[in-house]
Formats: C-alpha cells, structure tokens, sequence
C-alpha cells in the first residue's frame, strides 16, 4: 500500500480479520469489513466536498463510530482530524476551527447550535450533520455516506505527514493544536501493544472522550490496529460502566482516578462480575492510595502511566506488577520512548533529585500547528520535549510525579508540590475530592490552601482536616486554610483545573499567622 499511515488500517484489518468485530455502540455492531467500506463511502464523500490532501476536517460530538469513521477518512485521504472539545463553548469551538483552518465540520445533534454558531464564525465551509439535513444548511451524514462509492482508495501517506492536531485544554491563555504525525500515533499504539500485552480477542471499554488524547491513542487505536473490539460509551456513566464489564466481558479498561472511585461508588461494585477484566489503566493524575487499595480489595490492580498530548501521549508506564511494590511510582519510559530528569541549570538530576522531565521519541509531535516560536520553546536541547513537570526517581529508575512547575509554590523558602499533599488529605475518610493551590500570606509569601469537596453527609470541619495532616506532613507543606466546596472544576478528561480552582478561591490573601 502507499498509505502508510492510520487511514489504512481500516482496509488493512479488512484484509486480515474481515468478519471480526471492530466496534460496538448501543445496540449495534460493525466489522471490520464494513467499518473499511464505511470509512470508503466517507472519505469518497469529503472528495466529492473538494476536500483534498493537507485540508482540516473537524469532528464535535460524543463517543460514536462516526468519529473514529471521520478519523479514518480523513487518514486515508491523507487529510489532517481535529477533533474538537464537546465542553467548549461556541466561542472557544470557533477558535480552533478557525486556528486549524477546517473546512469541514462534522457533528453530532447534541452540538447542532454550537456547530452552526462556530462553524458560521470560523469560515467554515461544510457542516456534517449525524442526525441528518438540519434545514440550516448541515448535510446529512447518512445520505453522504449512501450516495458515496466504495471504491479502491490508495493515497500516499507518509509516517511524518500530520494526522492530527490535537488542541490542549487551554486551561491557562489560548490552546495550542499539537500536531501529531502518522507515525507519531502508531509508534504509541506499538508502545501500548508492547508494554500492555493487548491481545487480539481484546474488548476495550472506552469510556473516556475521544477528542482526548488518553481516550483516542492509549485504548481505542491499539485495539483495532490488533484487531480487537472496541466499546464506545457516548458519555461516562460508571453504572453503566459495571454493567457493560459484566454483560460484554470486558477486558480492557481506562480511567482518570476520578472515574475509577465513581465506579467503586456504586451500590452494585460489590456484585458485578469482573472477571473479565485483564487491564486496567489509570492516567491522567496520580493515583491515590485509597483507589489502589479499593480495587486491590476486588483482585484488581492498576497499570499506571503519565503522559501528554504533545506526546501522542504515553510517556511512562507502571506495569500493574508494580503496582504495591511501587506505589506511587508513574513508572519507566514506554518501551520506544525515552525520558531525563534535568535539574534548573541543565544537569541530569540523580535518584531523588526533583527535576522537570524531559521527553524523546517517535511518539512525540512535530510542533504546535502555526506556532514556530511555541514549538521552539517547546523542545530544548535539540528534539527533548519539555513537559513541564516536576518528577524524581528512585535508585530502580522508577518516576514519581511530584507536581508541574507552574503548580508548585515556594513558602518560606521551601518547595511545596500540592500533588504530594493532596494525596495525604484524600486519606481522611470525609474527603471526596482536594485541589492544594498557593495563596499570598505576608510572613511566608505563600503558604497552601486546600479546597476539597466532602463526602455526602460528612460532618468535617476544617480543623478536623488540618488535624489529620499534622504528623503526615512536614508544618510548611500543611495548608494554612480549608475551603469546602461543592465541586472542583474538571476537563472532560477528568483533570482538576487548577487555573479556575486559583480563580475562584485564591484571590484571598491567608491569615498572617507565623505558625
């Protein structure tokens, strides 16, 4: 084939394992066979659109074969995916579109305004609509799809040609689009293949969105490029999470640690049959003690892992036989990818030592999309790629994330990393979720402020959460304030926002007192 990148692992697949299940969604099920002529239809649609090599097509809407049908027409036309945020608003969605440079918009109806007012800002030239012609100018999805050939398609498409630009959260100034190539996408499926031990008869339950990066490269993608079933959930529902590990027999499962506890929540935890579960993976934020215990408690370990977007995004894995021996650890590099530590003035930290991690590999993006300088500043010492966060490692090699740099505050002289003290509040029985941040104090010039969310009918105080820190951590990393809250606010990933936690409850200056 000339294509050499993911647009032709649909007709690949085909070729190999044709009647074999590809994807479910609800009620329905598609083989590779006919998601291949699906993804055919497709891409002869967007060619009939004008749409052509290096244009941007943009997908908004939940988890749906859609999406990955886009992703993979896209691919085989050599076109580049943008998959958009469906939390945005219409504002931010016009921002990307129009960043990118998309000339087509295919969304879902549960995005129709949203698509129409920022599709309309953007320039956007075709709206795609799934649930058809919407009188407003969208064309039907289905219809495209009908009226389009199946015909042999073989465009050249390189492994450093972009596929995708994945646009960061954005949560401090405007996002960048992260371009990641061909081979970017598939050297990170080969390390997830590698250091998992996916199988062929794999059913992967994907339950986090799809426009993120965790929930498209490190579930989905490797399980049809070996050729498993991939489960798509439209939104996290962790009773119907339980439900579907127990009726489909799941074997493949990732999760943000909030996503996880959600699901230990349920009534019906202690009665679902999860024996069919091989591998859980958890991303996204460091996993607490409690959540490892609970699943420990069902014969169920965790296979841990960090990464980024800018990184396709595996960067380091905790394989699950780690998981009691190296509690806490976010683990070693990805088998095709490598890592340093380096230290303020450039040095190589040592075992112990807190550095900023660095990131090499064919896993890693060529640039931010029309931003040269961010991607200059981006990458230091030739191609390592600069993360952002704080890590150290023990003798073994294994990291510990200990905050990113922009989180960590310096009180009285001292380091405090908030992600180190978060982990010791969730250890109080009445703390459901906790955010640290650094607030003004006129002795300290910082001193930490725990902002938590409390479980249904505690009767906690912020005495009695300060109380349960004293012994657990040195005085400095102790915050000197509690704000309780109803919620904290989250990515679609599941990721505390920090930048809106400092908003919303940082502006306050902490009590003076020196103790």
């Amino acid at each position: 084939m000339l294509n050499q990148g993911i647009g032709s692992w649909p007709a690949r697949r085909a070729r190999k394992t044709p009647e074999r299940v590809a994807v479910v969604h609800e009620d329905r099920t598609w083989t590779y066979r006919e998601l291949h002529e699906r993804v055919l239809r497709l891409a002869d649609a967007l060619r009939g659109l004008g749409v052509g090599r290096g244009d941007r097509v943009a997908y908004l809407g939940p988890n749906h074969p859609a999406f990955l049908e886009t992703l993979f027409a896209a691919g085989a036309l050599g076109t580049v995916f943008v998959p958009l945020n469906t939390r945005l608003a219409a504002r931010e969605l016009a921002h990307n579109l129009s960043d990118s440079g998309s000339t087509v918009l295919v969304h879902a109806p549960e995005q129709a305004d949203a698509a129409r007012t920022a599709a309309a800002e953007a320039g956007v030239r075709h709206r795609i609509a799934l649930a058809g012609p919407d009188g407003g100018g969208a064309l039907g999805y289905e219809q495209l799809l009908a009226g389009a050939r199946t015909g042999h398609l073989d465009e050249p498409v390189a492994p450093e040609d972009p596929c995708i630009i994945m646009y960061t959260s954005g949560t401090t100034g405007r996002p960048k689009g992260a371009v990641l190539s061909h081979g970017n996408i598939t050297w990170n499926s080969v390390n997830v293949l590698v250091d998992t031990d996916l199988a062929g008869d794999e059913v992967t339950l994907v339950a986090a969105p799809l426009f993120h990066t965790a929930g498209l490269n490190m579930t989905c993608l490797p399980t049809l490029l070996k050729g498993g079933r991939v489960v798509l959930l439209g939104a996290f529902d962790p009773e119907r999470v339980l439900e579907l590990v127990e009726s489909l027999r799941v074997t493949y499962l990732f999760g943000v640690p909030t996503m996880y506890d959600a699901i230990a929540a349920r009534p019906r935890w202690a009665t679902t049959d999860l024996s069919s579960l091989r591998t859980l993976n958890c991303g996204g934020a460091p996993v607490p003690a409690r959540t490892i215990a609970t699943y420990l408690a069902r014969g169920l370990a965790f296979s841990q892992g960090y990464g980024m977007t800018e990184a396709s995004p595996g960067v380091l894995y905790l394989d699950k036989e780690q998981t009691s021996a190296k509690a806490g650890s976010a683990g070693v590099p990805h088998f095709f990818t490598d890592t340093r530590v380096v230290l303020a003035d450039g040095r190589d930290a040592g075992p112990g030592e807190r550095g900023e991690i660095l990131v090499q590999g064919p896993n890693v993006m060529t640039g931010y999309w029309g931003r040269s300088e961010d991607t200059q500043a981006a990458f230091t010492d030739g191609d390592w790629l600069r993360t952002g966060d704080i890590v150290s490692t023990d003798a073994d090699g294994y990291a510990y994330i200990v905050d990113r740099v922009k989180d960590m505050f310096v009180s009285g002289g001292e380091n405090v990393y908030p992600a180190e003290v978060e982990d010791v509040i969730l250890t109080h029985p009445a703390v459901e979720e906790c955010a640290v941040i650094g607030v003004p104090d006129r002795v300290w010039g910082e001193v930490g402020r725990a902002v938590v969310v409390l479980r249904p009918g505690s009767g906690v105080d912020e005495h009695d959460i300060l109380g349960h820190l004293a012994g657990r951590l040195a005085k400095y990393k102790v915050p000197k304030s509690v704000v309780i809250t109803d919620t904290l606010p989250r990515t679609a990933s599941g990721k505390i926002i920090k930048p809106a936690v400092r908003e919303r409850h940082g502006r306050e200056p902490a009590d003076p007192s020196p103790s």
